[in-house]
């Protein structure tokens, strides 16, 4: 089974001086991301990591960042990207459930990462101005470690309901698979430049954007920190030719006041999954720009992609489209049972793109992957031209801007400041990041309320947990309602 670092390594052998990774006047070829990759892999050999190993990677979109992601796979060991905006209670986490051996961490983010790798103890490799004076003093490693269809080439982090975060085990066959898929469904080849503004740490702009690049030759031009109106500009200068983003981001950039100033007639396709994808940010992106959208669907589990609408298939605005080659989809009941097209059941995915199961969780596994189907907890039907559509998620999970929230740890955090005695999360909708989170909380008896603890409450969770998690809006109410048993009714808040 091919190592996925190969996509990398063969697209260096045929197009050596092409680019591959463009951050505004700083350019990778090929050639050079090659090299930097088997650098890395000596990096690793030389701090004792061992094939099979776990090596987190703490990073935004940087030129670093990719040369590190096949460093790591091009010596056999384990990927476990990590969201640089996580605070050091989460990284502690992250690392200690993936057992990782090294973590490489981005200097803008040393203060939340040392700390963590010091409580599980664990070395740490900032990438920052000394890493290429380091890794030129480091013996590369040219070869390809041989791996099995079965080895886990990331383990990425994924959000549910309840509980802490799983890490779904990909494998290189499951990632491989689905870049190939990716790089087809955009008609993807050299000369082609993907904007990468999507975060490599997220499974979409890892596989969608980044492997199938690497894939097809083309190169990837990246905007570390999403920002419409540099954005635009990026689009006109790099000439980019297939722009992916989240709903948010599509939003944003045709809310840029003078876009019509700007030059992007490059462009040739729109991507856009993450979260639903409202049918009038279609239509006025279609028209706004002249391009095609083209909206999908996928999980971290499906390594992602499952179904889109294709360049060359049935198109239905609003619709997740029909399942991409290989991957096979249905609408089951509660038992598992396929539901007649048209009525509402659980999306259930099947195929090659499904991960392996959730790193060292087998009660986790067993629940979502049953009789070979993966249960993706989002209801949805399937019309009669086979094309599916997304109802509703099935549990509370909350998508704002494009990132997975779930409540419980959210709730958790709440919890530990001295006034709160009960909390609930819930997700509201919003015009601007898909869902915005509130928080509802009742006082411990005799506290009172100065009229600034709503905020204090706030901040203090913002203090605590990733930017995009924290609740924007703190609700103080004198009791939330409850079921016969004593459980808070989630349904019977209104937000």
């Amino acid at each position: 089974m091919p190592n996925v670092a190969t996509i990398l390594s063969n697209s260096a052998a045929k197009y050596p001086d092409a680019p591959a990774i463009l951050l505004d006047d700083i350019v990778l070829s090929y050639a050079a991301l090659d090299g930097l990759s088997a650098k890395v892999a000596g990096l690793l050999a030389s701090r004792g990591v061992k094939a099979g190993d776990r090596v987190a990677l703490v990073s935004p979109n940087i030129p670093q960042m990719p040369a590190l992601y096949y460093g790591i796979l091009r010596f056999g060991a384990v990927v476990v990207p990590l969201n640089p905006l996580l605070k050091a209670r989460e990284v502690e986490y992250h690392l200690q459930n993936s057992e990782a051996s090294l973590v490489f961490a981005w200097e803008g983010i040393l203060d939340q990462v040392q700390p963590a790798a010091e409580a599980v103890g664990i070395p740490v490799v900032p990438v920052d101005a000394a890493l290429l004076p380091l890794l030129a003093e480091i013996t590369a490693i040219p070869e390809i470690a041989p791996v099995k269809e079965s080895d886990t080439a990331v383990i990425l982090y994924t959000s549910g309901t309840t509980g802490r975060p799983k890490g779904a085990e990909l494998t290189h066959s499951n990632l491989l698979s689905n870049a190939s898929v990716s790089r087809d469904l955009f008609e993807t080849g050299p000369g082609d430049v993907l904007f990468g503004g999507l975060p490599f740490f997220h499974i979409f702009g890892q596989t969608c954007a980044l492997n199938a690049a690497m894939l097809a030759g083309a190169a990837v031009t990246l905007l570390p920190k999403f920002d419409p109106v540099k954005a635009l500009e990026i689009v006109q200068r790099d000439k980019v030719t297939i722009f992916m983003g989240v709903p948010t981001m599509h939003i944003a950039v045709l809310r840029v006041p003078n876009k019509q100033d700007y030059d992007l007639s490059s462009l040739k396709v729109g991507v856009s999954g993450g979260a639903p994808l409202p049918l009038e940010v279609l239509r006025e992106y279609e028209a706004s720009f002249g391009v095609t959208m083209l909206e999908g669907y996928g999980l971290s589990e499906t390594s992602p992609v499952v179904s889109f609408n294709q360049l060359d298939g049935v198109r239905k605005p609003g619709s997740i489209g029909t399942p991409v080659r290989g991957a096979q989809m249905r609408v089951s009941d509660d038992a598992g049972h396929e539901v007649p097209r048209g009525e509402v059941g659980e999306i259930a995915v099947a195929g090659p793109y499904v991960m392996k199961g959730y790193w060292r969780n087998p009660e986790a596994t067993e629940s979502a992957i049953r009789d070979g189907w993966f249960y993706t907890g989002d209801l949805g039907t399937e019309d009669e031209d086979g094309v599916f559509f997304v109802v509703d998620r099935k549990k509370d999970m909350i998508l704002r801007g494009g990132y997975n929230v779930y409540p419980r740890e959210v709730e958790e955090v709440l919890y530990e400041h001295p006034a709160v005695a009960e909390a609930a999360v819930k997700g509201r909708p919003d015009e601007v990041h898909g869902e915005e989170i509130i928080a509802v909380v009742s006082l411990k008896p005799g506290v009172e309320d100065n009229g600034e603890l709503a905020e204090e409450i706030r901040d203090y969770v913002k203090e605590r947990i990733a930017a995009y998690k924290y609740p924007r809006e703190v609700r103080i109410v004198e009791e939330l309602p409850k079921g016969p048993t004593g459980k808070i009714l989630k349904r019977e808040i209104e937000v």
